[in-house]
């Protein structure tokens, strides 16, 4: 399990230099070594993720406040790392749209608890 851990957040880590434009060529997948469709869009400044509860094998969830309530997410924008803790920005999915929509709120996350990363298409936030 420990090992796994590791991969996660070396992962992480890479996607929020992608996010960054700080990247080098040897990723695949996730950790593909740009955002977008090809090396040379720059349209792209977001990967979502989801993440995995590692225990109960669920996506991690957060619920948010909005204009009329609350709402819950699991999609994510990394925003930051510190000690195998991550900061994720809350993202909306629009299945009419199939866009994503900044929600502007946040969760730290412990990536120990986390046992697996489902990436989406790369796409636009407005931050």
């Amino acid at each position: 399990m420990e090992n796994q851990n590791c991969y996660i957040l070396e992962i992480v880590n890479k996607i929020l230099l992608l996010q960054k434009q700080d990247f080098d060529s040897e990723f695949s997948g996730c950790d593909r070594p740009f955002l977008g469709p090809t090396m040379t869009t720059t349209q792209y400044n977001t990967r979502p993720i989801q993440l995995y509860n590692k225990y109960t094998a669920n996506p991690w969830s957060f619920s948010y406040t909005t204009e009329t309530g609350t709402a819950t997410s699991d999609i994510f924008r990394i925003e930051d790392i510190d000690q195998g803790s991550v900061t994720l920005r809350l993202l909306s999915f629009d299945d009419t749209t199939s866009t994503y929509t900044n929600i502007n709120q946040f969760v730290i996350v412990d990536l120990s608890t986390v046992g697996a990363i489902k990436c989406s298409p790369d796409t636009y936030i407005n931050i």
